[in-house]
């Protein structure tokens, strides 16, 4: 993340088609040139774009790419209700902490039910844009508030990667998928009603 949002490093570094059997894969990040965002559920590469600042189109896209990326493979999971005290990402992050007694290694996980609402983002740099900052990287961006929806929230928790795939403030990095597949973006704010947590069975 430091090297794209500082050193305006936006060329793709992975190229998903490239990654083989991609069963079990989950992952997120952003698009090339900070032009959308790509989010990986189960080997199924979501890739949206803003075409106005109240729409955006979503699809599967394997052959995009990406400037920087967390992935992980995980074939099985354990679900967990979310309990009702969990409403908000800070309190999701408190809640995890202790899911996972400080361990070092990042944490993928995924979320799926129904939320109150939601903020998300897409990136929509303006081509040709430098970037030298957090800043100047958020140029164009487009926030969009959904309300009552099922989802599928794609997330990764690490203590010991801010910076690197998670903002300097926080130790969770997330992404959010309707189950109409209508709408996908970075996770800014959100209100949950009935989820379940999935961890990766043996966590």
């Amino acid at each position: 993340m430091k090297r794209v949002m500082w050193e305006g490093k936006l060329d793709g570094l992975i190229r998903f088609d490239t990654l083989g059997d991609r069963q079990g894969l989950y992952g997120i990040g952003p698009l090339v040139g900070l032009r959308g965002e790509v989010t990986i559920d189960d080997g199924k590469v979501y890739v949206s774009r803003v075409t106005s600042d109240s729409t955006m189109v979503v699809e599967e896209f394997p052959a995009s790419s990406a400037p920087f990326f967390v992935r992980a493979k995980v074939n099985d999971w354990k679900s967990i209700p979310l309990p009702p005290e969990v409403k908000t990402i800070q309190q999701l992050e408190a809640f995890l902490v202790k899911q996972v007694d400080n361990s070092p290694d990042p944490l993928p996980f995924k979320l799926t039910g129904e939320i109150e609402r939601a903020v998300i983002h897409v990136q929509n740099l303006p081509p040709g844009t430098p970037v030298s900052s957090p800043a100047e990287a958020h140029q164009g961006q487009v926030d969009y508030t959904l309300g009552a929806e099922r989802v599928r929230i794609i997330g990764f928790y690490s203590q010991k990667h801010q910076g690197v795939f998670t903002h300097h403030d926080s130790y969770l990095h997330l992404h959010l998928v309707t189950e109409d597949e209508n709408w996908m973006g970075h996770l800014d704010e959100v209100s949950f009603k009935d989820v379940q947590l999935l961890l990766p069975a043996g966590q």
